[in-house]
């Protein structure tokens, strides 16, 4: 163990902290470019085989740049997409991005830390940063962009600079250490462990985009939100927003022992994918497409009396035909993935003849994670954690996540020797209540049972 990472471990303050050099080395999950041909014709693509955990070079720091010692992190799809090296290999976004020259040229390795989430410690701050210091605690949103770029200062999100850190970029957040932008972080929600923290950022603030703010569907009281994946990483944010906001949330989920765990959530109506006819080995055809969406609509109607308002779809081609068919005339489908397929069919009479729109949603920008984040410090929002894996078994997390046997998010302890360190606001969480804070925790052994 390196002095800088004892020095972490034993409770350092910000000076001791500065005295200790950067490792040359560190601990992280990366990728080989090697592997990118691994899983040609191969039926499943584990991403076991692929998720390598080893030692890889520390990088130099830009300007504005910062390296957090991360204390957790978490997996998102994104990683999943990066281990199969589908639909094209992440490899390509890094070479492409290092054409640029500078410092974008370091991240063109032989290797790719991946990674969109972090909960950690500022260990070093590169000469132009201004606002964040060592000791730090923080959160790193996944989104890069180029403040340089005209858009980026209308929306981030629009910038053709913006990038998906660990993704699109190297030296990601599943490590023991990772190097971000200062413009990536956020002050850590003190009454949240280690843990807990590592798994909010991406996924509740990609949900508030899509539902909560200016760019997105605009939810307000009384309004009818059909959620697909309700128990999992998005859709499980999305029913706390729904509900905050005084709208009614509708959850699909694929079973019953996910469904027990949605009205943990306190989610007002649960329907089963099964008890509609979803699943199974059918064609999803046109015809069977508008079945299923006049099954859903009438199971919706039965229990709330209305159709849907607006339709929170990541799932993609197994359910977006029966999101623009089910939503109410007028109504949106807002969709930020496509985890079953990019390739979707739907038919667009119900689109066009009923004025129904489709929004497209992509991550968040920082102004958004703050008020996203500020939900979370004010105990409005709480974590979704389900289960939490040591970085060496990496793989084993990513797999679960891979076979949607999850829910909830899945956590990785990257510096952390255990779970439940690094709250610094223990009355806060004693008022919010620890079972509240993690609704979804579900054992190890009770995942077979929720696939």
């Amino acid at each position: 163990m390196d002095s800088l990472t004892e020095a972490l471990l034993s409770g350092a303050g910000p000076e001791e902290i500065g005295r200790h050099d950067l490792p040359p080395t560190y601990q992280a999950a990366h990728l080989l470019a090697a592997d990118r041909g691994m899983f040609d014709g191969v039926a499943d693509k584990d991403v076991r085989k692929s998720l390598h955990v080893g030692q890889v070079p520390m990088p130099d720091l830009a300007p504005d740049e910062v390296v957090v010692a991360v204390m957790a992190s978490s997996i998102n799809y994104n990683t999943v997409w990066s281990a199969t090296f589908e639909p094209v290999p992440t490899f390509d976004f890094l070479s492409r991005y290092a054409r640029q020259g500078g410092f974008a040229a370091r991240h063109d390795l032989p290797h790719q830390v991946v990674g969109s989430d972090a909960a950690g410690i500022v260990v070093r701050t590169g000469a132009g940063v201004r606002h964040w210091k060592t000791g730090d605690h923080v959160v790193a949103s996944c989104v890069q962009v180029d403040e340089q770029e005209p858009a980026t200062h209308a929306d981030a999100m629009l910038g053709t600079g913006q990038r998906i850190w660990g993704y699109e970029t190297n030296f990601g957040g599943l490590a023991h250490y990772a190097v971000v932008r200062a413009g990536q972080l956020l002050p850590k929600p003190a009454h949240l462990t280690w843990e807990e923290a590592a798994g909010i950022l991406l996924t509740a603030a990609t949900s508030y985009r899509m539902l909560v703010g200016a760019n997105g569907a605009r939810i307000k009281q009384g309004d009818i939100v059909l959620i697909w994946g309700a128990t999992g990483g998005l859709g499980a944010f999305a029913v706390q927003m729904v509900k905050n906001a005084g709208g009614i949330p509708v959850g699909v989920v694929g079973s019953a022992a996910k469904a027990t765990l949605l009205r943990r959530l306190g989610c007002d109506v649960v329907i089963d994918r099964s008890e509609i006819g979803m699943g199974g080995d059918a064609p999803l055809t046109p015809e069977r497409t508008i079945e299923l969406g006049k099954r859903l609509g009438r199971e919706i109607r039965r229990q709330v009396g209305e159709d849907p308002h607006v339709v929170f779809d990541y799932v993609g081609r197994a359910t977006f035909g029966i999101s623009v068919f089910v939503v109410r005339k007028g109504g949106t489908v807002v969709t930020c993935g496509s985890s079953t397929g990019y390739d979707h069919h739907f038919d667009n009479r119900y689109l066009w003849m009923n004025l129904k729109r489709i929004l497209g949603s992509h991550a968040a920008n920082l102004q958004e994670q703050a008020e996203c984040n500020r939900l979370f410090q004010l105990g409005h929002l709480v974590p979704i954690l389900s289960a939490v894996y040591p970085l060496a078994q990496v793989g084993e997390a990513a797999r679960l996540v891979q076979n949607n046997r999850h829910t909830g998010k899945v956590g990785v302890l990257c510096l952390a020797p255990e779970e439940g360190l690094g709250v610094t606001d223990p009355a806060l969480r004693e008022r919010i209540g620890a079972a509240r804070l993690n609704p979804l925790r579900t054992p190890a052994a009770a995942f077979a049972e929720v696939a």
